[in-house]
């Protein structure tokens, strides 16, 4: 709100009463359009409404990226121990940090550097961005499942693998004994 009444620089910035009702009426207008305007912490943004998103989804047929488990151990290590170096990602994980996965997490935007340690060669931090909320749909970092919620995903990933196994093992069982 704050930087839409300090845009003008004509010296007649509108009130936050003013950019309020514009943005109201922003909304109501578009949303006849088949747009909805939303707020998303101190952003005000468009997105498509439920009607058109099968539509313009075919304009952008992308297949969701892979990442590799060590590029996610590393953005996880960052989010739960942030400001957190290099060094100290690798100490944890016990294995050399790939130079290629800090580059990806710089150039998705999910990291950034946001300080130095007085070591050695002034170690960069790493901390998460707003774009590493955003993608993960976080308001805040507080939002990031606990360590024993986690655990909980992990041990219900491991009972439905051995359930999957064991399923395919009786079916074959069962087909060899016709």
């Amino acid at each position: 709100m704050d930087e839409l009444v300090n845009v003008s620089t004509s010296g007649m910035a509108p009130t936050p009463r003013k950019v309020r009702g514009a943005i109201a009426a922003l909304t109501a207008d578009y949303e006849t359009r088949g747009w909805n305007c939303s707020k998303w912490r101190a952003a005000i943004g468009f997105k498509s409404g439920p009607a058109w998103r099968s539509r313009l989804a075919r304009l952008w047929q992308e297949r969701p990226a892979k990442y590799s488990r060590a590029l996610l151990e590393t953005l996880a290590l960052v989010a739960y121990r942030q400001p957190i170096t290099r060094g100290e990602i690798e100490q944890i994980r016990g294995v050399a940090v790939n130079p290629n996965i800090i580059k990806t997490l710089l150039e998705r935007s999910w990291i950034r550097v946001v300080g130095h340690r007085d070591v050695p060669r002034q170690a960069g931090t790493a901390g998460t961005t707003r774009e590493f909320l955003d993608y993960f749909s976080l308001k805040k970092l507080d939002d990031l499942p606990t360590l024993a919620q986690l655990k909980e995903l992990e041990d219900l990933r491991v009972q439905l693998t051995l359930r999957a196994r064991t399923a395919g093992r009786n079916r074959h069982r069962r087909g060899c004994q016709r």
